[in-house]
């Protein structure tokens, strides 16, 4: 016998866009379930990259769950392009009026979530399985989902797909309804765990002619270094050895700079690609975070992109229960594309300007260096750069809360430069 019950929006995915509407929604009165298909220690133990624009920081401090990553994070006011020997380092701090990034894994942003959704009571539902969604286009939309062996189906008034890239949410749009957007890049990362302090104070974006290599911070005693490679590649085929001689390499400077070694306790290959749905909504659906967009991981734009739609649906959302009207709502995927696409172009050029790519001939190299000396020699190229990596301001309606309002930015965490 199936199970029914009502709540105002349904969310589908407790990735930080999921989690962080429901809280957004909560902290102006709307109620919310969260539908997720993992177990939460699945879902608090799922290791990922985090590095935070300003904007995210601020918001995520002014709706109450920033606590921790005040404590925690790793405020860098730069970061370090290397390449022919030589490191260049970018002052975002000077570049952009004072702001920064912090570096704070994702999972470690979920856990504040979910933490805040105990602390309110709120329904975040874990291990739902066989999540459908159903009447989109009518104003009584509703989710079917099982649970505990229980058939269940919720009603609701409005789904928020924030289920990922492979999620049911953007599949459940009719086909044409959508246009979709996409771009493979035929290469890889390979990303590793290391046990060892940080081996610099900022990360490195490094290009070399045998491949790109990042150096990140994850915790005092955490590296997160990466290395390009086939994103076909087995991880099997990159033991210890291989990595390290791959790193030394492509990491080589004559600054003077030591690579920290430890032990690799986790690797994993991604591959690089860009894809975004337009429009992000149909009828009473609306998609953020993933569903809706990718970008390859050179530029830093997945979270914040997700933080970013759930700035703008959440006070819709709010908008609509306070005054009925429904414009904001409409203006949802015009609100947020602008941005999406921002990030897709600045991605698409770190990724573009740092890595080897393939069929890339002697000519091409030449001109990948000729574009990282012109960078790093120009005042306009360089305030660009610090621009789009910090990331722009959110709406500011995003930073107004029942409970608070943020007004100016807040460098958070702790500055290891």
């Amino acid at each position: 016998m199936t199970q029914s019950r009502r709540t105002q929006v349904a969310i589908i995915g407790a990735g930080p866009a999921g989690l962080l509407l429901s809280h957004l929604l909560d902290l102006r009165g709307v109620e919310s379930v969260v539908l997720e298909v993992r177990s939460r220690q699945a879902v608090e133990a799922t290791l990922r990259a985090g590095v935070l624009e300003q904007g995210t920081v601020d918001l995520l401090v002014a709706c109450g769950v920033g606590d921790r990553l005040r404590r925690e994070g790793f405020v860098h006011q730069g970061i370090n392009l290397r390449f022919g020997g030589h490191t260049h380092r970018i002052d975002l701090h000077q570049r952009t009026g004072g702001r920064a990034i912090t570096i704070y894994a994702q999972h470690e942003v979920l856990r504040d979530l979910i933490a805040a959704a105990d602390a309110a009571g709120r329904d975040v539902v874990f291990e739902a399985h066989e999540v459908q969604v159903h009447d989109l286009e009518t104003d009584q939309p509703r989710v079917t989902y099982s649970h505990d062996g229980q058939e269940e189906e919720l009603h609701c008034d409005f789904i928020a797909g924030c289920d990922g890239f492979h999620g049911v949410a953007r599949p459940s749009i009719p086909a044409g309804a959508i246009q979709s957007f996409r771009c493979e890049y035929q290469i890889g990362w390979l990303g590793m765990l290391v046990e060892a302090p940080p081996s610099s104070n900022e990360l490195i974006y490094a290009r070399h002619e045998r491949g790109f290599a990042r150096v990140s911070t994850r915790s005092p005693q955490l590296q997160r270094l990466y290395v390009q490679c086939d994103p076909h590649d087995d991880v099997s085929a990159w033991p210890d050895e291989r990595i390290w001689d791959e790193l030394d390499t492509r990491l080589a400077t004559r600054d003077g700079w030591e690579l920290i070694r430890g032990r690799i306790s986790q690797k994993c290959i991604v591959s690089m690609r860009s894809f975004v749905a337009e429009p992000m909504q149909y009828g009473r659906l609306y998609l953020a975070g993933d569903a809706a967009h990718i970008v390859p991981p050179t530029g830093a734009k997945g979270m914040n992109l997700a933080v970013a739609d759930v700035s703008v649906l959440a006070p819709a959302l709010a908008d609509y229960y306070v005054t009925g009207r429904t414009k904001r709502l409409r203006d949802y995927s015009d609100a947020c594309l602008p941005r999406v696409w921002r990030a897709q172009r600045f991605s698409a050029w770190m990724t573009s300007a740092l890595h080897r790519l393939p069929g890339m001939d002697d000519y091409r190299s030449r001109l990948q260096l000729a574009e990282l000396e012109y960078l790093v020699h120009s005042p306009a190229a360089v305030t660009s750069l610090a621009e789009n990596y910090v990331g722009f301001p959110l709406p500011s309606a995003a930073l107004n809360t029942t409970t608070n309002m943020l007004a100016e930015p807040t460098l958070c965490g702790t500055n290891r430069t």
